[in-house]
């Protein structure tokens, strides 16, 4: 054997162990990140579960105590039967894999498959199981938002059927046009996290509910003016509004699908910037209306900001975060006064945030995106135009259908009394109810304690003992 032989031999055998190591290393960096991947996806679910408290706590607060078990007791049912059902029929409709672009369905049931609990589900990222657990918690994100919007006067039979087929089929069917490869997908249509794909479309379903439910009695006047109804507990409502924001990292940060620490870092960043500049900006709008600050606005303004960046995330800089969510502060001030003027009856403010700010922020990826241009923000006009139709329409059918044959609404009685009697026979606090007594003119901004016009409401909050 000569030298040069002997030197080429152990060159290979030196570079195969390179190679061999190298590979070893590699399965494990992969290894590692499947489960870390797996990993933040699971937390990011935690904490989009932790929002449907915060829907709880917010909506109860900004209604009156007689209706709290009502709200509690609905929102109970949306994410129980939002799971159930997501599990049975939505994920399938929702990703049905290769399909025509506009509906298709893979079947009953959970199937993970063969490679479902492997690396080679979804290029690596994580397990089928925790795909599911993750988007399973947005689908009933929709019909929470209905749900503060029709509150203290939806009969709640009819809300449950309302739920069942809004969370089952219409939220799938919608997210498949673009987070499922769909249409709108095809197109380019952007909607990182849902600004259109849960917001609005749980906002036209609110529309669409408020509409044929009429206003609550007492909020409007013959004469035109606008009754104020305050809520029960502007502390829960507070609450409910940071237990909100707390959710929205993982809403947002999840949906990366991965732990990539920069992208994550990214969208956290800009989330919260969006949702403080748009709390300040309502803030102050509010308060220059009003000419006095509105706690309820405040909070409103927090979430606008939050609905607003959603659909573009990952992709802002730090200023247009900034200006996103200080923009969206300011249109659902205007949004609820304008609500109010035309008398669509909203106890929370569900439509500004959700549907209005939802509508400005997939707008916004257009403007101040990546791929800004006029062509991406007529195509981002374009889907929210699709939705709009699609989920409105489904929305009025199914309350239509309802109100002809069931009927939707409770009696005059049983919302004088509260749902809480009327249809839960039970009280949510039966040592101590607040009722409002006389309330005064004004824009009555949802959840606040004064009206718009004089920022004193000409009533005051009475306390009774076991009565609402």
């Amino acid at each position: 054997m000569t030298k040069r032989t002997m030197f080429s031999r152990l060159a290979t055998v030196f570079g195969l162990v390179a190679f061999l190591t190298n590979t070893a290393w590699a399965d494990e960096v992969s290894v590692e990140m499947f489960t870390v991947n797996n990993l933040w996806l699971m937390i990011a679910a935690g904490l989009v579960f932790i929002m449907h408290l915060g829907f709880a706590t917010l909506e109860s607060g900004l209604t009156r105590a007689k209706n709290t078990t009502n709200i509690l007791f609905k929102n109970t049912f949306i994410v129980c039967i939002g799971l159930i059902t997501y599990a049975f029929v939505g994920f399938n409709l929702m990703y049905p894999g290769d399909f025509n672009g506009y509906i298709g369905f893979a079947g009953f049931g959970l199937t993970p498959g063969a490679d479902g609990n492997t690396a080679g589900y979804a290029d690596g990222g994580y397990t089928y199981w925790t795909d599911f657990l993750f988007q399973g918690m947005f689908a009933a994100t929709c019909a929470t938002i209905v749900s503060g919007a029709v509150a203290e006067r939806v009969k709640l039979s009819a809300f449950m059927i309302f739920t069942l087929v809004f969370v089952s089929l219409v939220y799938p069917i919608a997210g498949a046009w673009k987070w499922g490869g769909g249409f709108l997908d095809g197109m380019g249509f952007y909607d990182f996290a849902g600004s259109t794909l849960v917001h609005s479309v749980g906002g036209w379903g609110a529309l669409a509910g408020v509409l044929l439910l009429g206003p609550r009695l007492g909020k409007y006047t013959k004469d035109g003016r606008i009754n104020a109804i305050p809520g029960s507990s502007m502390p829960m409502a507070t609450i409910g509004v940071f237990l909100l924001w707390l959710g929205w990292f993982g809403f947002n940060g999840g949906s990366v699908l991965n732990a990539d620490a920069g992208a994550v870092s990214l969208t956290l960043v800009t989330t919260s910037l969006a949702a403080a500049a748009g709390g300040l900006s309502a803030m102050f709008v509010s308060w220059g209306v009003s000419k006095k600050p509105d706690l309820s606005m405040a909070l409103n303004g927090i979430l606008a900001g939050l609905v607003g960046i959603t659909a573009g995330a990952d992709q802002m800089a730090m200023g247009s975060a900034m200006l996103i969510g200080l923009i969206a502060g300011v249109i659902v001030v205007y949004s609820v006064m304008f609500f109010d003027k035309v008398k669509i009856d909203d106890p929370v403010g569900a439509i500004s945030v959700h549907l209005v700010c939802g509508i400005w922020g997939t707008l916004a990826v257009g403007i101040f995106g990546e791929m800004a241009s006029v062509q991406q923000l007529g195509i981002q006009a374009l889907g929210v135009a699709v939705y709009a139709a699609f989920a409105f329409g489904a929305a009025f059918a199914l309350f239509g259908v309802l109100k002809a044959t069931m009927g939707i609404r409770v009696t005059a009685e049983e919302e004088q009394e509260g749902l809480d009697i009327g249809e839960h026979g039970m009280q949510a606090y039966p040592d101590f109810q607040q009722t409002s007594f006389g309330v005064g003119p004004g824009l009555g901004m949802p959840g606040g304690a004064h009206s718009m016009k004089s920022g004193v409401m000409a009533g005051a909050l009475r306390t009774e003992t076991g009565s609402a």
